[in-house]
């Protein structure tokens, strides 16, 4: 197993929830009678994760208590932003629970599963050597959920560029792996890591590996629908 530390994205509103999220974080919305975040957590503990950083924000108190729930036994931090840091801005400000060596960073709303598990172990295997950011993408026919009308990146060499019309679909999973050496390139502390991307792909120092299992993005109410049973 890995021994690696992760952290969890999960202080957004959910917007795209719309009702369901009016008093629920959206990591708490339930599948299959279990908590996104949950699903997460259990996830990757299972691969070898021994310390787990959450962001929180947005109704911050229910997932204090969720994790108080149920891993008082684990290695869980929370993060609490009383103002919102964007993505990139709240992994920055978490780094001091991080460390200083490479970590993995995982959307709160990808409904990982056991059919995931060896294709994320594959990506996750050598990720102390990534020298800046390496994202875990799915070609159309295995994303599912909710999609962008446009794709995310082009792969080639394993580098990645930006999408542009006529390219294959490609979409950001929401897993990376990131050496925290990268957030010296921006000194602001709220940023949206798509900033921090588009600094490092005109260099060619933006890499990627493409999933071959099935993604499940459980990104606005109707993918909810879709997956809350199956």
């Amino acid at each position: 197993m890995t021994n690696f530390n992760l952290m969890i994205l999960a202080a957004g509103y959910g917007k795209r929830m719309h009702h369901l999220t009016h008093s629920i974080p959206k990591p708490l919305l339930k599948i299959n009678n279990k908590e996104l975040l949950r699903h997460n957590i259990d996830f990757f503990t299972k691969l070898g994760c021994k310390k787990i950083i959450i962001n929180t924000h947005y109704l911050h108190d229910k997932i204090q208590h969720c994790i108080e729930k149920h891993y008082l036994d684990r290695n869980i931090i929370l993060s609490y932003e009383p103002t919102l840091l964007n993505t990139g801005g709240g992994i920055k400000n978490a780094l001091r629970f991080l460390g200083s060596n490479n970590f993995i960073v995982t959307n709160s709303d990808i409904l990982w599963k056991e059919d995931n598990s060896e294709d994320v172990l594959k990506f996750i295997n050598n990720y102390q050597e990534i020298e800046t950011c390496k994202l875990f993408l799915a070609t159309d026919n295995n994303f599912e959920g909710l999609k962008k009308p446009e794709g995310d990146f082009k792969y080639e060499d394993s580098l990645l560029t930006r999408w542009k019309t006529n390219d294959p679909y490609l979409y950001y999973t929401g897993l990376q792996i990131i050496n925290p050496i990268v957030f010296k390139l921006i000194e602001d502390m709220s940023f949206s890591l798509n900033r921090l991307w588009d600094l490092l792909i005109p260099e060619d120092k933006l890499q990627g590996e493409i999933s071959c299992s099935n993604i499940a993005h459980i990104g606005d109410i109707n993918s909810f629908n879709q997956f809350k049973d199956d």
